[in-house]
């Protein structure tokens, strides 16, 4: 499949974060296109293009705009919102922030259309609070939008009335979870709310609201030119267009590569100049660290919403962490429970708890101190912890941890239990911190 870029087209051109550059390089133009179209015009090209959402579920973007409550505002009519989602906080994942910092422009043209399409007068790009070189990029692309015309009162003489604010986080992994944006955004703390009422329905400031990724919005201008047929040609036909791939770890060349739907890892890894020398692929993630691990059986997964699913895990973010067979896997599993341990808000006890747990048996794996029998129990507190909580953050990390036994239970038991005393595997100290392990697991599950 031909690489066309998309998302990454302006990248390479002499300061492309210009409002000058991008209007050089067919920068607004998709937007007065788009104003001569009417709000349900938009929203059927869209769903025509088959576009998904990039921020990791893969909904349907036409779809999801459609939700909102369509139709002129009458009186007592809510205002609509639409609320951009640049807080990147996945392990692994860096696309929106070079997006941002490269081409901040095509993510304001898309919120432009996006916010007609839904008839909303106000946009929020919510970025996370320690990324400040992009929020001060796009804060200067959302100045220069407004000096040429394009945001404000009667945008392009047609009437439109838009404002924007970039809204810096408070640098939580949680708030990437749309409601606990929303929470955060409304200045309480973030954390996720009860669905439903779902934001299409009661959103920010309890309105209708659509939440976007910002890789998502930045597609929205070139479909827009070039048509929805054209789009669902760049990929698979249920999840056309193209993804930012965030190739880390034991490659050659990490980086950011962009490609149609559906390319593999195999294909992937070729472009980053292979896996370091002397060494093999040994595991990776397809979509960040919650999403289940691969090992080189799948390099020939197609890496798009529906084929990845197919396999047994998600697509994700597509932020692919390459690991070799140099590295531990109970190590990268105890690194990534630290993250969601340290990151879980705190409202759902299986989570808080079991993530902590979670933690402490893995510490004693990776120092070689723990018991053959402490394998199931992280399954046991897996069971524990997943499905019972309000948001994805306590599924995600259940997730790569089960994946990993799965694919590696021998070496979590060699590895764990490599300098416990011989025939220990069941015998627990009393006082010990495996004894206090079974406490909470057993509360949560009770």
């Amino acid at each position: 499949m031909p690489l066309t870029p998309v998302l990454t087209s302006r990248w390479a051109a002499d300061k492309p974060w210009t409002i000058d550059t991008y209007e050089s390089l067919d920068g607004y133009t998709a937007l007065p296109k788009a104003l001569r179209s009417t709000p349900e015009e938009l929203i059927e090209l869209v769903k025509n293009s088959s576009l998904r959402g990039r921020g990791g579920a893969g909904f349907p973007t036409g779809m999801k705009w459609s939700f909102v409550p369509q139709g002129p505002d009458g009186p007592g009519a809510k205002p609509k919102y639409l609320v951009i989602n640049a807080d990147e906080g996945e392990p692994g994942t860096c696309r929106d922030l070079p997006l941002m910092m490269q081409d901040p422009h095509a993510l304001i043209e898309g919120v432009i259309i996006a916010s007609y399409a839904i008839r909303a007068n106000f946009s929020a790009i919510y970025i996370r609070g320690e990324a400040i070189h992009a929020i001060r990029r796009v804060e200067n692309a959302v100045r220069e939008a407004y000096a040429k015309g394009y945001l404000g009162t009667n945008i392009l003489g047609t009437g439109f009335d838009l404002d924007v604010v970039v809204h810096a986080g408070g640098g939580a992994y949680i708030c990437g979870e749309e409601t606990a944006l929303l929470e955060s955004l409304e200045g309480r703390r973030g954390q996720p709310r009860l669905k439903p009422p779902f934001p299409a329905v009661a959103g920010l400031y309890a309105s209708p609201t659509v939440v976007n990724n910002v890789g998502t919005i930045a597609s929205v201008p070139s479909i827009v030119l070039a048509g929805s047929d054209w789009y669902k040609e760049l990929g698979p036909e249920k999840c056309p267009g193209t993804s930012i791939y965030s190739l880390s770890g034991r490659v050659n060349k990490p980086g950011q590569y962009e490609a149609p739907m559906g390319t593999t890892l195999r294909e992937l890894i070729e472009m980053a100049g292979g896996i370091r020398d002397g060494h093999e692929l040994k595991f990776w993630t397809p979509g960040g660290s919650s999403t289940p691990m691969f090992t080189a059986e799948h390099l020939d997964v197609p890496l798009d919403f529906d084929s990845v699913a197919a396999a047994g895990s998600m697509n994700g973010t597509s932020a692919i962490m390459i690991f070799d067979d140099s590295d531990s896997v109970v190590e990268a599993t105890m690194k990534w429970i630290e993250f969601y341990a340290h990151e879980s808000c705190g409202k759902c006890t299986p989570c808080r708890e079991g993530n902590f747990w979670m933690v402490q048996i893995l510490r004693r794996m990776v120092d070689g101190n723990a018991t053959a029998d402490e394998v199931d129990k992280l399954l046991d507190i897996c069971d524990n912890i997943g499905g019972r909580s309000f948001c994805a953050l306590a599924d995600g990390a259940v997730a790569c941890v089960m994946a990993a036994i799965k694919h590696f239970r021998e070496e979590f038991i060699e590895v764990g239990t490599r300098n416990a005393p011989q025939g220990s595997a069941t015998a627990v100290d009393p006082t010990s911190d495996k004894a206090m392990v079974d406490a909470p697991v057993a509360m949560a599950g009770s």
